[in-house]
């Protein structure tokens, strides 16, 4: 891609150095293994997927995009690793598909981190 710039000349971007149209680039990865929650996290929010419409309202105002939506079959997935447990989205959502489930109660736990920094 060459544009023309008045006084300046032409500038040529190599294709993959390319910001596409209004500048929305998709992250690099999915995940940063960097941000995982600490051993703080007392709730985590279970979702009962029958009662779930896929309104996404728990993928929008989640603050650390913890939630995601499963295309091929058809439901929210919510990614543990990175949930801090505000509750905000088992306060926001409209059918009320989510319950905040102590922390302890799952076999896994509390996700534990092996250096804390």
């Amino acid at each position: 891609m060459s544009k023309k710039l008045p006084g300046y000349g032409t500038i040529r971007v190599p294709q993959e150095r390319e910001v596409p149209f209004g500048a929305i680039t998709p992250a690099p990865v999915r995940q940063q293994d960097l941000f995982v929650t600490s051993n703080w996290r007392m709730v985590r929010p279970v979702i009962d997927q029958e009662t779930c419409t896929r309104c996404l309202t728990c993928y929008i105002v989640c603050p650390d995009a913890c939630w995601s939506y499963n295309e091929e079959e058809d439901q929210m997935e919510w990614n543990w690793k990175f949930c801090k447990g505000c509750q905000i989205c088992i306060h926001q959502c409209p059918v009320e598909c989510l319950s905040p489930i102590p922390e302890l109660d799952f076999e896994d736990g509390v996700q534990r981190l092996e250096k804390p920094f």
